[in-house]
């Protein structure tokens, strides 16, 4: 199967004789319900005084409105009365909306007020979606909790991406009386996108948390089977005259930080502290109403939370996800997944736009001799960064980011000289993004273009490509009131580089090109670009009743190349997925809801070799009483890895079974208690893990929260991959048996002085201990039985000495090959405290101490014994941080 256009023409012709299939019978059992959409109508705010905000709701200008309210219950059973209703008034001015709720409740001593910082989302809330530009697609949502604590959201994709990084200034307050909760709600329209026209009607959506009971209700009905989220608001009306605002901030930051660390004789980089300031910009103006132009000259992100500890023995890269700000605010406009699907399996972290490719660790060394000291910048200096993005009134959603990253040196100091060399070069980063909404906002369709550009490659770093482009298409057709959807996406990717450049790439392990038993694909060490394709293609139904469905196929070519920019872990692939899923649509006197699914993939390379074949079944229930579990299992009789001898020939794995579990107690309580396990086993033994997690969270009071979360994993693998090693006997695939146990534990501290003060900490220690034993080389690969596969070396073959292992395999006296000891402890501690303070609204202080333990252990000790002679009395890397902002709004 070289080519897979074949397959996925086939597939997708079966794809749509059953969706067509499965449509007529839609139609002729179509149950749909039309739901009336309701109607506020709101005024402008011309004599009186507009409100003060302090959540009284005793204004005059409230008078000019009516009430609106009649609130229908959502969750946890939809259309029946809520347990208290709730009402709104609505009325705007030249500059603000202002927004008025009242929640009643009958006991107001009872209603939640748990604080939590800015998107807690904690205790009893209300909150309110405004579509503005009324694209049924995009909306604005504003969310405060009766503590008074703020949350704001960009939603898009019609409610399947809400971005939490949105950070818009506007101003609430509550206040409780006897007849429950009241809130003040005002929201310049400068933080909102809307249209110039004389007369506006917006899109308008209000949701209740009633907590004590863990109650949705919405302002507007909105039927559980019916797919989409904004498409289904109500419409807020009455608004003429209104003058879309440009939008126009600038917030300098300084950053003041000190560095304690232990010190290195005789190191002239390691003297035990450093300390540095610096400046910096970041600037939000307003091209137009609609689109927005951010900007960020020397950014920092110290105040951002380190990436948990983890260890990959497959040799492909950790996904990590972004957590910087600039990067994380309107990602959803820059996304572009390869293969995102509901049935999973398909490599769904891959994504064309991969924001921390941008100010990425330096990826050269320098040449070093003995008794040289090195120092290399942990991070790519982000020299400046310029992002352009927003949707239009007639359904473009645009993305353009553009970022230059430094030219980055370590320094090699020996006997008092010094030299620099280049380990990192001056790169640029380019992203271009576009979608349009048409057929009355069902359909869309949208582009990707990305460039990645080095400038000076030297010696060291002639590895990286010189240039990388990468462009791809996507579309989505809905019909039957969006109950049915059609999708998918093509990409082309383009590298350029150096012949080392190229090779490197083709021998690098997401497509290993030289693979001895690969004839479709093969090393050229001449070549100095390479092009690739990957794509999707999926159908399926999401609304309309009780059953849901998806199914599709995926590929990516042997030479697709993402990872300059993007993220991507393999290429030659070429895989099928289906998903098949029912809900319960009301709830009973066992579960609030519940949910069954099934899935199947199967996968082949460009060859035509069939390399996976997997089963999969899963529930998961929301009981009457709120506690949630899952479980799943899975079942593989088919299994080839392409990539597990790196370069060497495909390896047949053993079928297995495997399951995941989890539990969870009631969110709603102040101590709540989480378990989850899953294990692995292939049915003739050659491979067993399982991990399990269990902790709780603790809410002794309405300002602190406490979770503990401690994780055990073990991996008994009798084949891991060890090293390829070139011996007068040929080529070794050398493998072990490994036991391979991790240990770790997140600690949580959250407190919350108010909702514009709060310190949060995060802890985790980590461990994770490796032995190799029963050493083999992979002779037979495909054979069916595991033991026929190796030849495994006998006692007499194997010598240990100065933690080297050599090996003589014709027993002839003389060492045939030899390796160093493979068995690993790695120790790592590492923690956040950070203090927050929005002084002003969108102005901040943050001062931020981080700690970091890194270090190797002795394997042959027991966890907790290297964890603690590996932490507990070590010097740890300290990182103090004050970082001031200012937000001005112009």
């Amino acid at each position: 199967m070289r080519n897979p256009t074949h397959f996925l023409t086939a597939l997708l012709f079966s794809s749509i004789c059953f969706s067509q299939e499965g449509n007529s019978t839609e139609v002729q059992q179509d149950t749909t319900e039309i739901v009336p959409k309701k109607i506020y109508v709101t005024k402008a705010i011309e004599n009186e005084e507009p409100p003060s905000v302090d959540g009284l709701l005793n204004d005059e200008a409230w008078g000019l409105v009516e009430w609106t309210g009649d609130y229908i219950e959502n969750q946890p059973d939809e259309n029946t009365p809520p347990s208290y209703q709730t009402k709104f008034k609505i009325v705007y001015d030249s500059k603000n909306l202002y927004i008025g709720v009242r929640c009643y409740d009958a006991e107001p001593d009872k209603i939640i007020r748990r604080m939590s910082r800015r998107d807690g989302f904690e205790g009893d809330w209300v909150e309110f979606n405004i579509d503005s530009y009324h694209d049924k697609r995009t909306a604005f949502s504003f969310t405060v909790t009766a503590a008074g604590v703020k949350g704001d959201e960009f939603v898009s994709n019609n409610g399947n991406n809400w971005d939490g990084s949105w950070n818009p200034i506007w101003y609430t307050k509550t206040n409780i009386d006897d007849e429950g909760w009241t809130a003040e709600l005002k929201i310049p329209l400068s933080q909102l996108k809307f249209s110039g026209a004389e007369n506006q009607v917006w899109g308008l959506q209000s949701t209740r948390r009633f907590f004590r009971a863990e109650e949705r209700s919405l302002w507007q009905r909105k039927p559980i089977d019916q797919p989409g989220w904004v498409s289904e608001f109500g419409e807020l009306h009455g608004l003429r005259n209104m003058e879309p605002q440009k939008q126009l901030e600038i917030q300098p930051y300084t950053v003041a930080s000190g560095e304690t660390y232990e010190a290195e004789e005789g190191n002239p980089f390691r003297d035990g502290s450093d300390t540095d300031i610096a400046v910096g910009l970041d600037a939000k103006i307003g091209i137009t109403n609609d689109l927005t132009l951010d900007l960020t000259v020397n950014p920092d992100f110290g105040q951002v939370e380190a990436d948990p500890s983890a260890i990959a023995l497959d040799g492909f890269q950790i996904f990590f996800r972004e957590q910087r700000p600039f990067f994380v605010e309107n990602k959803n406009i820059f996304d572009f997944n390869v293969s995102q699907s509901e049935a999973g399996n398909t490599f769904g972290f891959d994504n064309v736009f991969y924001s921390r490719r941008i100010g990425r660790s330096p990826q050269g060394f320098p040449d070093t001799n003995d008794g040289d000291f090195v120092d290399i910048p942990d991070n790519t200096q982000i020299l400046g960064a310029a992002k352009f993005s927003g949707k239009t009134k007639n359904g473009w959603a645009i993305g353009v980011l553009e970022s230059v990253t430094a030219k980055k040196y370590a320094t090699i100091a020996n006997d008092g000289d010094r030299r620099r060399e280049v380990v990192e070069p001056l790169t640029n980063y380019f992203v271009g993004r576009a979608q349009k909404d048409f057929n009355e906002r069902n359909s869309f369709i949208g582009g990707i273009f990305t460039a990645t550009n080095r400038a000076d490659l030297t010696q060291n770093l002639n590895f990286l490509h010189e240039s990388a482009y990468t462009g791809g298409l996507d579309f989505k057709h809905q019909w039957n009131n969006r109950d049915w959807y059609l999708g998918g996406n093509i990409i082309l990717s383009h590298v350029q580089g150096s012949e080392e450049a190229i090779t490197h790439t083709q021998n690098s392990i997401t497509r290993l090109f030289q693979r001895i038993d690969a004839d479709h694909v093969e090393v050229d060490e001449g070549r100095t670009s390479l092009t690739g394709t990957g794509g999707n293609l999926q159908i399926g139904k999401v609304g309309n009743g009780h059953w849901r469905f998806e199914s599709g196929g995926t590929w990516r070519s042997p030479e697709l190349e993402l990872n300059d920019i993007g993220f991507q872990r393999q290429a030659d692939d070429i895989r099928h997925y289906t998903w098949v899923g029912y809900q319960t649509l009301k709830p009973d006197s066992t579960f609030r809801r519940v949910g069954i699914n099934y899935n199947h993939w199967s996968a082949w390379d460009f060859a035509g070799n069939h390399n996976e074949l997997r089963f999969n079944t899963n529930t998961w229930q929301n009981w009457a009483n709120n506690w949630f579990s899952n479980i799943g299992f899975n079942y593989a009789p088919v299994q080839f890895s392409n990539f597990a001898l790196r370069g060497g020939p495909r390896l047949r794995r053993t079928p297995e079974v495997s399951f995941w579990n989890s539990i969870g107690t009631d969110g709603r309580k102040k101590l709540r208690f989480n378990f989850f396990h899953n294990g692995r086993r292939a049915l003739d033994n050659s491979i067993r893990r399982y991990s399990v997690e269990f902790g709780f969270r603790y809410q002794p009071i309405d300002a602190l929260r406490i979770s503990v979360f401690p994780e055990y994993s073990i991996n008994n693998d009798k084949l891991q991959y060890i090293d390829n090693i070139d011996t007068d006997l040929g080529i070794r695939y050398l493998n072990g048996e490994i036991e391979q146990r991790t240990l770790s534990m997140s600690v949580r501290f959250n407190f919350n002085i108010n909702p514009n003060l709060t310190v949060q900490y995060w802890g985790q220690p980590f461990i994770s201990r490796g032995r190799y034993s029963n050493f083999k080389h992979v002779d037979n690969a495909t054979a069916r039985n595991f033991e026929d596969r190796f030849l495994q070396y006998e006692a007499n073959q194997v010598t240990f000495s100065d933690d080297n292992y050599a090996i003589d395999e014709n027993l002839d006296g003389v060492t045939d090959f030899s390796f160093g000891d493979p068995d690993f402890s790695f120790v790592q501690f590492r923690s956040n405290l950070v203090l927050r303070w929005e002084y002003i609204p969108g102005s901040e202080v943050f001062l931020v101490w981080s700690q970091d333990v890194s270090q190797s252990g002795n394997p042959s000790e027991g966890l907790f014994t290297s964890l603690g002679d590996n932490i507990l009395g070590q010097t740890p890397q300290n990182i103090f941080l004050l970082k001031a902002t200012y937000r001005f709004v112009l």
